[in-house]
């Protein structure tokens, strides 16, 4: 009888375990155990209005992503994750317009284009656009509201950005 428990036992174990490599992490990253590196480049800057901060920003915000959430190594070329990134949108809009048809509210969009490299697993490579943006009330200047807008529209992004590429949603 007892035989009988531990062969189903170990059974059940072997089922349980299965024979693949189970790729998952309290963090909800879907790494590969072989994958220890990664290259995060410079976000490019490349729309029409300009933001002298937003790239530097947007990269620094990646790399705390990777930094806080992922145990892989950042180092500065040939990862065997690479992530390169453009600007390529920066441009505020009406969101809410008014009766007498004034802007009563305001966005701020940012959009980024992201190119992500797999070199262990390419079918894993992807290019694709992001989009991020903030509202506020159309009787503040952007100059005034643009660095906290700013702030919360990178976060917004490098959250995107961190899921689409190594958490897969």
């Amino acid at each position: 009888m007892r035989r009988i428990a531990i062969s189903a036992l170990i059974a059940v174990s072997f089922l349980l375990g299965g024979c693949s490599i189970v790729k998952y992490s309290f963090s909800g990253t879907s790494i590969q155990p072989d994958v220890k590196t990664v290259t995060i480049n410079y976000f490019e800057y490349k729309a029409l209005k300009v933001n002298p901060t937003l790239s530097n920003d947007l990269t620094e915000a990646m790399k705390e992503k990777f930094r806080k959430l992922t145990k892989l190594e950042q180092v500065d070329m040939d990862g065997d994750l690479e992530l390169s990134g453009t600007v390529t949108g920066y441009e505020v809009r009406a969101a809410a317009v008014t009766a007498n048809e004034v802007a009563a509210m305001n966005r701020l969009t940012v959009n980024v284009s992201l190119k992500f490299t797999n070199r262990k697993y390419p079918e894993e490579d992807f290019e694709k656009s992001f989009s991020a943006y903030s509202d506020y009330d159309s009787t503040n200047s952007l100059d005034a509201v643009e660095a906290s807008l700013c702030e919360e529209i990178v976060e917004k992004l490098a959250e995107d950005m961190f899921n689409a590429s190594v958490a897969q949603w």
